[in-house]
């Protein structure tokens, strides 16, 4: 069994101070995927994970303190991609694979457009530069886990307010038409696959106790090519875990 885990940690080096390694170490995961380090090769300490069985892979951000992903792995892999050649998404550390002998799995923190106009121009063209990246790369790898901050709720049960939220960044009705042909390309979003039930957020604003409401949105997602679909074990949306205003989201794989 291979599990695997994905988490929008919010700043490396403030979710360890709550205690994020002694999570890792007991929850021991094979693969962790981890978005919005925030934190250069310098700042993020890496022998904390080493320690713990992990080969450590960074693609930070150019801008200090900001975006970039990191992939742990206790498996070795054959080949580790930074970045998708684009250079306007990969300044931003948005992108990084992974490929083992039967399958690859990606980190990815996919853009916000919730800080006006222009970041939602560049989230647009993020999916449109995503989309064909991923339609090329799966002919080469037919086995991929895409793991990540999406930013987009895909339906009306994976947000606490649909209707007051219509028109809001992250639930716009171009961007939820993106996922569902994301998924009809060749994915599965696999805690949906498990889960139809509402309620089931990964993201809780810091404003209005949301998180204690349950006021959240679903925007973490472990999408698993179609060729995987069989060994689909279980996927959890883990909401008790508090190191970020995420929370982690895992996925076990039969081998």
């Amino acid at each position: 069994m291979i599990r695997l885990v994905t988490y929008n940690i919010n700043g490396i080096r403030a979710a360890l101070r709550k205690g994020f390694s002694e999570w890792v170490s007991k929850l021991n995961p094979d693969i962790i995927c981890l978005q919005e380090i925030k934190a250069n090769v310098e700042q993020f300490d890496i022998d904390i994970f080493t320690n713990l069985g992990y080969h450590v892979y960074l693609c930070p951000a150019a801008k200090p303190g900001y975006s970039g992903v990191a992939l742990l792995s206790k498996i070795k892999p054959t080949h580790v991609e930074y970045g998708c050649g684009f250079n306007e998404i990969d300044i931003e550390g948005r992108i990084l694979r992974v490929d083992f002998p039967s399958f690859s799995v990606m980190s990815v923190y996919f853009p916000s457009g919730s800080s006006g106009e222009l970041r939602q121009k560049f989230k647009y063209k993020f999916l449109d530069i995503f989309q064909n990246y991923i339609n090329k790369l799966k002919h080469q790898i037919p086995n991929i886990i895409i793991s990540g901050d999406y930013n987009i709720c895909h339906t009306s049960i994976d947000i606490h307010n649909p209707i007051r939220n219509s028109n809001s960044s992250g639930f716009l009705k171009e961007e939820r038409e993106w996922i569902t042909n994301f998924l009809q390309s060749g994915f599965i979003d696999s805690f949906r696959h498990l889960n139809t039930s509402p309620h089931n957020y990964t993201w809780w604003s810091y404003r209005a106790n949301s998180r204690q409401k349950n006021l959240g949105w679903r925007i973490d997602y472990n999408m698993v090519s179609e060729t995987l679909k069989g060994k689909i074990n279980d996927a959890k949306i883990l909401s008790e875990v508090k190191h970020s205003d995420h929370c982690p989201v895992l996925l076990e794989l039969r081998e």
